[in-house]
């Protein structure tokens, strides 16, 4: 088969493709099937028997404990609720430490003695299951002998039938813990650092005088993604194992006339876009917007916020749907940060408030900030967490594929800061100086048409360059990568704030005993606050050289890369913060930090064999027939006794001999017997595999501009962007 034929074929083929047609049923609208295949508080509240309702409403709003007696009660409505759903199994819904998702399926029916079966689902097989998952990372917290490992029921989240072609399952959120009780999930710390999070905020809270319901963080996360077809999808190894291209020269037109962003959105994409939030509505996720991002081939659909944990269930359903409705539409969905080079790369923005049902929104500044004590205290609880504990922020988003996307120019530094704007900014700067008194005013916009309205301003601007800004009500933390679950992230911002609450609300406790009246109180420790942590408020360009000299000065640490952020986990400071708030114990907080450092160490190794897989058996080949062609062209002409031009073969065999090198050193770099020491391992692949892959990379690139088109078997980077 010739080198191109592959590459034309899936031409041709998307060329031929026809989208699956996507049309809604009036019975279909958005309003209609919200929620529709969600066991919701709604659907409880008709099928459960008052008292058994309120107790599990007490659990869900207030975090109160769960009354085992009513488990069973809620097990037989949920079971005749999945029944009429068309279910025929269950499933205890997991997220383990690959931070993707897992279940195991049972069916309802068990068989009795005559020889038909009844389908049954008892209370303690909703709270409780023992699947064996012992092959799931772990980090140390148990042997692989030692296969018994937990589901609990997380009341909080609710349950939901997922709709197959094949048959219905209901699926109920859980979480995922050892015999002896250690997480090995992501929800289960996520839980625990929410109510360490709620108990120091309700205190601060109370000493405002209030009465206050459970205090909740809210998590409204941002997914970008790409969509490529199938056929390239499937022509490409390196998409397939990896998630990102290994190769690829970039094309003659990238994104740089941001012709593609928040244009008018592809008619197969807004199909497959249209099919997914369908999907997603009868899940009761609330996708709110679509649109086209940066690069060619990028999208970004965003939620409304919701409840931290459920936010986080939702977003790992949200990935799995998108990847199903993308096969369906005959496309392959890219959550990797960076599949191509040279083009934008994906996060994955986790906007963080918190707030309860008596005050509402704890982020919600008003139209005078500096008359807004509460929001003050609140907001400077943020200053202080972002401050004191950047590292760790920086190690919540820390993985080999986000290194790619973290410090270029469509991603935050790896520098920690905050911005606050102009108004808040000033506000802080005032406290520090003696006490706010002042708060910069909303302003209008003349835009020069007469028929256009006046437009109100905000008194500060945005700065998408800034890891972790203050965005009007919210802070968005634009550190998260596409790939990533935003539990680890909010586990973190919970803790964080647990602290800087709990200070805040001891400062104020040991001033009023003392007799210092409350306002001169919060005056004293907003300016304390500032005068210690303020060096993390940058509103400046986080992208320029410049920051990374006057971060330096400030102290505030610039963890480039995984290897450099890791550390961090396992640091004094941070073994002791999350065992006091009993998010993580030490034997927790240790397993991460190998989790981590193994998940690096084996998405390079991944990604290594296959640039020596693909650089030896694809892309050399190509080239050296390419060669081939040029010498012997060159010979004949020769013979012919013509003046032969050797400069082309000589332009590609200087590449060729790089590429050979490269291949070479690549395959010692592979064979190199690994250290023991796993931080020593993952170093060894940073520092010497990393690089040898880089250079095989750009020999086989720059060959890309020079072997002949119908050698090249590779879909290419113009192909895959822009056929879609």
């Amino acid at each position: 088969m010739s080198g191109n034929s592959v590459r034309l074929q899936a031409i041709k083929d998307v060329e031929a493709y026809v989208p699956p047609a996507v049309s809604f049923a009036a019975s279909e609208a958005p309003g209609e099937i919200f929620g529709e295949n969600v066991f919701s508080t709604t659907v409880m509240q008709k099928r459960l028997p008052k008292s058994v309702y309120k107790s599990v409403l007490a659990t869900i709003e207030g975090s109160a404990p769960l009354d085992p007696l009513v488990a069973d009660a809620v097990a037989s409505a949920m079971k005749d609720w999945a029944l009429e759903k068309g279910a025929t199994h269950y499933a205890h819904v997991f997220y383990p430490l690959t931070g993707l998702t897992a279940e195991k399926h049972d069916s309802f029916l068990d068989p009795v003695g005559d020889g038909t079966a009844l389908a049954e689902f008892a209370g303690k097989t909703l709270v409780q299951g023992e699947p064996d998952a012992s092959s799931f990372p772990n980090g140390g917290l148990r042997n692989t002998f030692e296969a018994r490992g937990y589901t609990g029921w997380d009341v909080m989240s609710p349950a939901y039938v997922l709709e197959n072609p094949n048959g219905n399952t209901l699926c109920i959120p859980t979480v995922f813990v050892s015999m002896t009780g250690e997480a090995l999930d992501h929800k289960t710390p996520l839980l625990r650092s929410q109510s360490a999070m709620a108990d120091h905020a309700e205190r601060v809270l109370r000493l405002f005088g209030h009465s206050p319901s459970r205090v909740v963080s809210y998590c409204g996360p941002e997914q970008e993604y790409f969509l490529v077809d199938s056929h390239f999808y499937l022509a490409r190894p390196d998409l397939l194992n990896a998630g990102r291209t290994l190769f690829g020269a970039r094309p003659p037109k990238g994104q740089e006339f941001d012709d593609h962003y928040f244009g008018a959105i592809p008619a197969r994409v807004l199909g497959f876009m249209m099919d997914t939030e369908r999907e997603l509505f009868k899940l009761g996720i609330p996708a709110k917007t679509r649109h086209n991002e940066v690069a060619p081939g990028q999208f970004e659909i965003a939620p409304m916020f919701e409840r931290a944990n459920v936010a986080s269930d939702h977003q790992q359903l949200l990935m799995t749907t998108f990847k199903s409705v993308a096969r369906k539409h005959g496309m392959e969905c890219l959550f990797h940060e960076k599949p191509f080079d040279g083009v934008n790369g994906s996060g994955k923005h986790v906007n963080f408030s918190l707030g309860n049902a008596t005050e509402g929104n704890l982020l919600l500044p008003g139209d005078t900030p500096h008359d807004n004590a509460q929001f003050l205290v609140f907001c400077a609880a943020v200053i202080r967490a972002v401050h004191k504990y950047g590292g760790l922020l920086r190690a919540s988003v820390a993985s080999a594929s986000n290194d790619h996307r973290l410090g270029a120019n469509e991603a935050p530094p790896a520098i920690i800061s905050i911005f606050l704007g102009d108004q808040l900014a000033d506000v802080f700067d005032q406290i520090a100086k003696g006490g706010a008194t002042r708060s910069k005013e909303k302003g209008t916009m003349m835009i020069g048409v007469d028929s256009l309205p006046v437009l109100p301003t905000d008194p500060g601007d945005r700065n998408r360059t800034s890891p972790f800004a203050f965005t009007g009500n919210r802070f968005e933390f634009r550190a998260p990568g596409s790939l990533q679950t935003v539990a680890g992230p909010m586990v973190t911002i919970n803790t964080i704030m647990a602290e800087a609450l709990d200070f805040i609300a001891t400062s104020l406790e040991t001033a009023l005993a003392a007799g210092t009246d409350f306002d001169e109180a919060v005056q004293d420790v907003l300016a304390g606050i500032i005068a210690d942590h303020g060096a993390v408020i940058f509103n400046g360009n986080g992208y320029s050289e410049e920051w990374q000299v006057e971060a330096e000065q400030r102290g505030l640490k610039n963890l480039r890369t995984t290897v450099d952020a890791l550390p961090e986990l396992v640091s004094e400071d941070a073994m002791e913060l999350f065992e006091k708030y009993q998010v993580f114990n030490h034997r927790e907080m240790h397993s991460r930090y190998e989790i981590g450092l193994e998940q690096y160490v084996l998405s390079i190794s991944v990604e290594a064999n296959l640039t020596l897989e693909m650089g030896t058996t694809v892309i050399l080949p190509a080239a050296v027939r390419y060669q081939t062609e040029l010498a012997q062209n060159v010979a004949a002409l020769k013979a012919a006794g013509v003046p032969a031009d050797t400069s082309t073969l000589e332009t590609v065999s200087g590449p060729i001999a790089d590429l050979r090198a490269g291949l070479t050193a690549l395959g010692a770099a592979i064979a190199h017997e690994a250290d023991d020491d796993a931080m020593a391992h993952a170093t060894y692949c940073r520092d010497s595999v990393l690089p040898v892959m880089a250079a095989v990379r750009a020999a086989a690139d720059t060959l890309e501009g020079l072997v002949a088109d119908d050698l090249w078997s590779l879909p290419t980077y113009q192909e895959m962007l822009y056929i879609l």
